[in-house]
């Protein structure tokens, strides 16, 4: 990776990245004002589709990370783009909260359960049976089958959740149809990050705490990837990967003197 070009811009991962376990890691809020005062594009991504940017915002701040709305980039807005350049006007039944309806409805969606386009499948905390049930029915009729991300499980207080991925594998189970996932690792949720901020692959960074979802995704965009050691994965665990990251530091704040 020593031919690389200089990093222009820069794409980071939230959990476990800028914020564990509901607490900021230390060096994140210099690190993201340091990035504003730069003037370098720069955006944060999360493969939760359950809030909006504007609530992300908010979350943040709340944690003292200065984070404006149009530098979030969520698998819920990634998912909007892709079904508004596959079917533009389409209809959709969604399974979601907030952060995905917004994003469909921003872009001309109608989400109904009569006959569908697509099975939109994202993460809420209260996964309805009928509702999955009424998604099996739907695909069954025709519907193609989208979920927002992959993920199996997420985190909370009390340990882990079911997420979107798990009700994805029981939906599947049912129907006999697998979903297209947009989120990470697909690279397309790379590209489309790239693409909002009008950032080029060669001189782009993206930050993450997971070998299996952020380096391989960032990977397979073509950036180069910094693992760091604040949330899930760790050194010894990151040496099991078939794939590398180009470096891995301890947090964010070893990041500081290169924005």
């Amino acid at each position: 990776m020593q031919d690389r070009k200089p990093v222009q811009s820069w794409l980071t991962d939230m959990d476990g990245v800028l914020v564990h376990e509901g607490q900021p890691v230390p060096g994140a809020p210099e690190f993201i004002n340091r990035l504003r005062s730069s003037g370098k594009p720069f955006l944060v991504l999360t493969n939760n589709s359950i809030y909006t940017p504007r609530d992300l915002t908010a979350r943040l701040s709340r944690m003292g990370l200065d984070v404006p709305e149009e530098s979030i980039w969520s698998s819920a807005l990634a998912t909007g783009q892709f079904l508004a350049d596959q079917r533009p006007g389409g209809t959709a039944y969604v399974i979601g909260e907030a952060g995905l309806t917004t994003a469909l409805h921003a872009v001309g969606y109608v989400l109904t359960d009569f006959a569908p386009d697509y099975v939109v499948l994202g993460e809420t905390r209260t996964y309805s049976f009928e509702a999955i049930t009424k998604a099996v029915r739907l695909i069954n009729d025709g519907a193609r089958f989208i979920c927002t991300n992959p993920d199996v499980t997420g985190p909370s207080a009390e340990g882990a959740l079911p997420a979107a991925g798990s009700v994805a594998a029981m939906i599947s189970k049912a129907t006999g149809v697998e979903p297209y996932f947009v989120g990470k690792p697909n690279p397309m949720m790379m590209r489309s990050a790239l693409n909002t901020i009008n950032a080029h692959s060669e001189s782009t960074a993206m930050i993450g705490d997971r070998m299996d979802t952020d380096i391989l995704c960032g990977l397979e965009a073509g950036l180069e990837t910094i693992l760091v050691l604040t949330g899930i994965s760790s050194r010894t665990e990151a040496e099991r990967y078939p794939y590398r990251p180009s470096r891995i530091i301890n947090s964010v704040a070893d990041l500081l003197d290169e924005v």
